[in-house]
């Protein structure tokens, strides 16, 4: 069972880190402050929740530290969505990322609150009042800029129709995952998703948005297969780091 905790650890680790750092590249740029503020907040929310799934890692398992996982790994080795790779695009690609990334985020960490592996539970529990925030942050600017001008329901919809089969790719199952569902663990991702399908059809169903339809799932990244997109974010984030792998800071 170590194994399959491992796989969800690294999975829930590497999504929120990269989203996190892609986040973080609306500081300074945001279309109002207010924006710039929260997209910079839950960027650094998300580099928490990665830091506390390495801690995990770390401690519980003997995986390398969080700083080697974050800094001396090549793309192959990131169990992250392709979703939360790409650039961040104009503001409606960053928001309709933000609206289908954190509705998922949301109802798994819900769903580990029962987990019978307990560090999982508690870290679970400590991490959910954070994402009510983030999904609350989302839902308003979407139901807002959905019910706008006809511009911004054009962008928001054509962000939305890109991003889809993204998104789909959050609930790509893993090699044991059926051992999580079997030891009360995780309750499986297509139970994730069925969930997560009904909360943001709730949503767009307030809006002048329609949901894609019949869209096939983009998979890969669960695997090590990764945009072009990747590499050279990770050699950025880590372009500091890379010229002393042995420092201590």
């Amino acid at each position: 069972m170590q194994t399959a905790i491992k796989e969800l650890l690294y999975k829930m680790g590497d999504d929120a880190l990269i989203l996190g750092h892609r986040n973080s590249e609306w500081t300074g740029i945001g279309p109002t402050l207010e924006e710039d503020i929260a997209f910079s907040s839950m960027a650094q929310d998300k580099l928490g929740h990665a830091w506390a799934a390495y801690t995990l890692l770390h401690e519980q398992f003997g995986e390398p530290s969080p700083d080697t996982l974050v800094f001396q790994r090549k793309a192959a080795d990131w169990h992250c969505c392709q979703l939360v790779e790409l650039p961040i695009g104009d503001y409606d690609f960053s928001l309709i990322r933000h609206f289908l990334y954190d509705h998922a985020d949301a109802l798994r960490y819900q769903a580990l609150q029962q987990s019978s592996y307990t560090p999982l539970a508690q870290l679970a529990t400590k991490i959910k009042g954070e994402l009510k925030y983030h999904t609350l942050h989302a839902d308003v600017w979407t139901k807002l800029l959905g019910n706008s001008s006809e511009e911004a329901k054009a962008r928001l919809q054509n962000s939305l129709n890109k991003l889809f089969p993204y998104a789909l790719g959050i609930f790509e199952p893993t090699e044991h995952e059926q051992t999580l569902i079997e030891q009360g663990v995780f309750v499986g991702e297509d139970a994730i998703k069925q969930q997560w399908l009904q909360a943001i059809s709730a949503i767009i169903a307030q809006t002048s948005l329609q949901m894609p339809t019949n869209i096939q799932p983009i998979y890969g990244g669960r695997k090590g297969y990764h945009t072009e997109y990747l590499q050279p974010m990770l050699n950025e984030m880590t372009e500091v780091s890379a010229l002393d792998p042995s420092a201590a800071w």
